[in-house]
């Protein structure tokens, strides 16, 4: 039993690893209340994350069965003293919905922004005035110095204007975008954008692996620090029922950050009287009241409510 705990844990922690190191994603560990969990499970852990609407998204979960479906089913095995024992079970997952999670929480009005760990192609390199002698040979020589460092690069030597092509590698998303013409060739520099921020900088071109794969760094780096300031900017503690409407009416959608004395009426009548659920039971727990924001009662945790996908 103890080791299929431990599981279950291990698995919640790596999904939230993976949003926070590969997806850029910041995300709120807890526990499902009794009435959010799986049907049967002993306990439901999940990993929120917060759109950048303000809405909540459960991002994975993780389930910690017990021997209940064992038992249903009939399952047992030999252990290490010969008898038949039934096993106790996890279940865990995340989906396609981390897709939606990233386009949510990243995208902006141009279109995608995408974490490099995850992006098809990390850098994309732009020839400007390509019809002028040696600037397509030196942007296919940018191309392979970087393919060669094991970057995803795509090289676009379309009939397609520069302009247009810049806007359509914003649209998909592309977090690094290199710029190579016959000015910046004389120079031996190339001009570098960051997707996220749309920041630009002139490079060397003797150092032009080192600054994409530093650039690389800066586009997560940027895209989990305004993800991380856009959560905690509409994380709200509230202590009443009327805190938490004034503060959705005010400030719109967020985690919202409330006591709870663990009936279930109580989290029904939250969600009743002010249209947000239970997200989960926060692992790391602040006592931001005494009693519960419902009745009153003593309370046993703090939870995180919010509006959902």
């Amino acid at each position: 039993a103890q080791e299929a705990v431990e599981e279950t844990e291990r698995m919640l922690n790596v999904y939230a690893d993976f949003c926070e190191k590969a997806l850029a994603m910041p995300v709120l560990k807890g526990r499902k209340t009794e009435s959010d969990k799986f049907a049967g499970a002993v306990s439901t852990y999940a990993i929120e994350a917060l759109m950048h609407d303000g809405k909540a998204l459960q991002a994975g979960t993780s389930h910690y069965f017990g021997d209940g479906f064992a038992k249903a089913f009939d399952i047992q095995y030999t252990d290490k003293d010969n008898k038949r024992v039934y096993p106790h079970q996890t279940s865990w997952g995340v989906t396609t919905r981390l897709i939606g999670a990233v386009i949510m929480t990243h995208g902006d009005n141009n279109g995608l922004v995408l974490p490099p760990a995850v992006a098809p192609v990390q850098a994309v390199i732009i020839p400007v005035a390509q019809h002028k002698e040696g600037v397509l040979e030196k942007a296919e020589e940018l191309r392979k110095r970087l393919a060669d460092m094991g970057i995803r690069v795509k090289l676009d030597d379309s009939d397609n204007s520069p302009g247009w092509k810049f806007s359509e590698y914003e649209m998909k998303g592309v977090p690094v975008r290199v710029e190579i013409g016959p000015k910046d060739i004389e120079n031996n520099q190339c001009v570098i954008v960051t997707r996220h921020n749309n920041e630009k900088s002139f490079v060397s071109l003797d150092e032009l692996e080192k600054s994409v794969t530093d650039k690389l760094q800066e586009v997560h780096d940027g895209m989990y620090a305004k993800a991380l300031e856009n959560q905690n900017n509409r994380t709200y503690d509230c202590k009443t029922i009327d805190e938490i409407k004034n503060t959705l009416a005010e400030k719109g959608d967020g985690f919202i950050m409330a006591m709870w004395c663990g009936d279930e009426a109580c989290e029904d009548s939250v969600k009743e009287q002010t249209g947000v659920g239970s997200r989960c039971i926060p692992f790391e727990q602040r006592n931001i009241s005494d009693v519960c924001v419902c009745c009153g009662k003593p309370a046993k945790h703090m939870v995180c409510w919010g509006n959902a996908y």
